[in-house]
C-alpha cells in the first residue's frame, strides 16, 4: 500500500477538509448577511418591537354580549367612545399575571371618554367571576365563552391580546401577549389625542 492510498478517505466518507471547508462557508456566509444587512438599512439584531398587526386599519363590527356581572356589554365605538378592548381568561397564565396589574391601574387612573372593556374569552362563567372578584377588576367584562367575538370577530387563537379602538371602531393598535402597564398608557393616551 503507497503512501497516498492511506491518507485518502474511504468511499463515501467526508474528509476532515471538507468539514473545515464546509464550517469556513458557513461563517463567511452568515457574515455577508450581516454586512448586507447593516449597509442596505436592515437590523441584524431584535429591536423588540412587534410587528404590525393585519387588524390595524381595520372597522370592526359592533357587538353585544352577556355581561360578566349581568346585564349586557356592547362595544364601547357603537356609542362613539375610544376603547380597549382587553382579552383574558382566567386558565391563561400571563393573564394571570396581566390581569391584576391592569385592574389596579384602571381603577386608579382616568382614562377620559376611552373605555375599557374586558372580554372573557372561552372560560366558565363561574371561573371567570371569581378570577375578576380576586383580581378587584372594576372595568366592565363581556362573557364570550364560544369565543364568537374574541376567534370569530378578531381572528385571535391566543391569548392574553389587546387591542385599541378609536371612536369609530377602527382598530388603531394591537399589542399580543400580556401588555404592562406603561404600555396600556401610552395606548389609551393615543386614543385621547
Amino acid at each position: 500500500m503507497s503512501l497516498s492510498e492511506t491518507t485518502k478517505p474511504a468511499r463515501g466518507r467526508p474528509s476532515p477538509k471538507m468539514f473545515i471547508s464546509l464550517g469556513i462557508g458557513v461563517v463567511i456566509a452568515v457574515a455577508l448577511i450581516a454586512v448586507v444587512s447593516v449597509v442596505t438599512g436592515g437590523k441584524v439584531t431584535n429591536s423588540g418591537s412587534s410587528p404590525k398587526s393585519a387588524l390595524q386599519g381595520t372597522k370592526i363590527a359592533t357587538f353585544s354580549a352577556s355581561g360578566l356581572a349581568g346585564g349586557t356589554q356592547k362595544a364601547p365605538w357603537s356609542n362613539g367612545h375610544p376603547s380597549v378592548l382587553v382579552f383574558f381568561a382566567s386558565w391563561c397564565e400571563p393573564c394571570q399575571g396581566e390581569i391584576p396589574k391592569l385592574a389596579k391601574y384602571v381603577s386608579s387612573h382616568n382614562e377620559g371618554r376611552v373605555e375599557v372593556l374586558g372580554i372573557d374569552a372561552g372560560d366558565q362563567r363561574a371561573a371567570a367571576q371569581a378570577f375578576t372578584k380576586k383580581d378587584h377588576v372594576t372595568f366592565n367584562v363581556a362573557f364570550d365563552p364560544n369565543d364568537t367575538i374574541t376567534a370569530g370577530l378578531f381572528k385571535f387563537a391566543a391569548l392574553p391580546e389587546t387591542v385599541f379602538l378609536n371612536a369609530k371602531g377602527v382598530v388603531e393598535n394591537v399589542h399580543v401577549g400580556a401588555i404592562s402597564t406603561s404600555q396600556l398608557a401610552r395606548g389609551i393616551s393615543a386614543l385621547e389625542s
